[in-house]
C-alpha cells in the first residue's frame, strides 16, 4: 500500500526550526494538525514514537506531498535523515509505516517514522506534544 501522506511529531515539525523542516516545505504541503495512536518518549536529545492503544495520543502535523512523481524521492531522503539505512553492523533506530491518522475530523493514512528499540524505561511525554514539552522544560 502507498500514501502521499507524511505525518510528523518531532524534528521535523514546523515550530522546531530544524532546517530539515526546509526540506519538507519543499516537497509537502502543511494538510494541518493532526494525530496518531501511540506513545512520545523523551529519549534526552530528541523524541521517538510508539504505536500503541494505549488511548494516549501523538501530537504532530499532516503533510501531502506536492508533486506524486516525486514521493519515491522524498520518502528516500527523508529515510535518510531518519536513519533507516544503517552502516553495516547498525540497526536503524526507526521504520517507516503506514499509520491511521486524525486530521480535520478525517482519517488518513501517512507514513510515519516509529522507532524501532524497546524504549519503555524512558520518560513518557503524557501531552504527546513535543514542542510543548520542551516548552515546559524551558527549551523553547
Amino acid at each position: 500500500m502507498q500514501s502521499n501522506y507524511l505525518f510528523v511529531y518531532g524534528s521535523l515539525l514546523s515550530g522546531f526550526r530544524n532546517p530539515a523542516y526546509e526540506y519538507i516545505t519543499r516537497y509537502f504541503e502543511f494538510i494541518g494538525p493532526a494525530t496518531a495512536n501511540g506513545t512520545l518518549y523523551d529519549l534526552g536529545d530528541y523524541p521517538a514514537a510508539m504505536p500503541d492503544e494505549s488511548g494516549r495520543k501523538i501530537i504532530g502535523e499532516l503533510y501531502k506531498i506536492r508533486n506524486d512523481h516525486q514521493l519515491s524521492y522524498a520518502i528516500a531522503q527523508l529515510d535518510g535523515y531518519e536513519g533507516l539505512s544503517p552502516e553495516a553492523g547498525e540497526m536503524s533506530d526507526y521504520k517507516r509505516a503506514l499509520s491511521s491518522i486524525s486530521c480535520n475530523n478525517e482519517q488518513f493514512k501517512a507514513w510515519v517514522y516509529w522507532f524501532s528499540h524497546d524504549i519503555a524505561h524512558y520518560p513518557v511525554i503524557a501531552s504527546g506534544d513535543v514542542l510543548e514539552y520542551l516548552r515546559s522544560k524551558g527549551h523553547f
